[in-house]
């Protein structure tokens, strides 16, 4: 890609009539704030289009500036019964619509306690044409939990926040989402991120991961908060049973973030993040390892059999 040439983003985001005193009754402002103000901030040859979806009593809670699409028709409760009933949207439909409804080169999606940078997408720009990558994931930064109001934005841009595993921003080119498989897989619970970075991992030409610059941020320092246990299952057993399979053939230990580190550095990293499981890890740096002492003997093989 040139470094002259524009991007086009298409950033969707799944807002809910959060009740008050919940977590996201004072996240959601300051996404919705901070994702304006980054709006406005963007240069001219950068594009940004905002989309919002979610359930009918959802609407009215995004501001204007976000176009909305159609409401979402079906939940994870028209997929299993569960005994505590929450009404988390299937990850394949928000993608789904702001694809369709879109014509921007490249997609965003984010949780909705997730803020943003005011040179947010300036920089996601500049770090898809500096790196060449079709798919780009940003780790975020945790601040700590004073901040309740988005009038506080400059203090909580100022914070230079705590370091965060796993992730919840991804950009990706259109042409990826096609091949992406998602399945019934539900935001909101742990799996729905283990989804996304491996299906990126295995269908992107080439998957770049910024954990240094500060891009976004969350109020709240936690790396593993309470998980809602059935519906962890819920998602745990449709990854493990039904997509991790049908990734398995396109995962190379190659394309995964950290791979070019020493290998105790990468271990270590893999270990530590909530999103990739160990033992697959050594599973796949095993068939890393066969590969290259195949590689090895072949070039000796052959190199013999020339000199013959």
């Amino acid at each position: 890609m040139s470094e002259k040439s524009a991007v086009s983003f298409a950033h969707i985001v799944n807002p809910v009539n959060a009740p008050e005193g919940s977590e996201l009754h004072v996240a959601q402002p300051v996404t919705f704030k901070s994702i304006l103000r980054a709006l406005h901030f963007t240069e001219s040859d950068t594009s940004v289009a905002l989309y919002c979806i979610g359930f009918p009593e959802d609407e009215g809670v995004a501001p204007p500036e976000f176009t909305r699409l159609p409401v979402l028709r079906r939940s994870v409760l028209d997929e299993r019964k569960f005994q505590v009933a929450k009404k988390y949207p299937i990850l394949y439909d928000v993608l789904q619509a702001v694809y369709e409804h879109s014509d921007a080169e490249y997609l965003i999606y984010t949780n909705m306690d997730i803020a943003l940078m005011p040179y947010f997408y300036d920089a996601a720009a500049m770090i898809i044409k500096q790196e060449g990558c079709d798919a780009l994931v940003i780790n975020r930064r945790g601040i700590w939990r004073t901040y309740c109001t988005a009038a506080q934005l400059p203090l909580m841009y100022s914070e230079y926040g705590m370091p965060h595993p796993g992730f919840d921003c991804f950009i990706f080119h259109r042409s990826l989402f096609p091949k992406l498989i998602l399945d019934k897989i539900c935001l909101g619970v742990a799996f729905s991120e283990v989804t996304m970075i491996h299906n990126l991992i295995a269908f992107a030409h080439k998957l770049h991961l910024e954990d240094k610059r500060r891009l976004t941020f969350h109020i709240g320092t936690e790396v593993m908060p309470p998980l809602p246990q059935e519906y962890y299952r819920y998602n745990r057993a449709i990854y493990e049973q039904i997509i991790y399979p049908q990734l398995r053939p396109y995962l190379q230990v190659e394309k995964f973030p950290y791979a070019m580190q020493p290998f105790l550095l990468r271990m270590v990293k893999w270990m530590l993040n909530p999103s990739f499981r160990t033992h697959v890890m050594m599973e796949l740096e095993g068939k890393s390892l066969l590969r290259r002492i195949k590689y090895v003997l072949d070039s000796w093989r052959f190199s013999v059999f020339d000199r013959w």
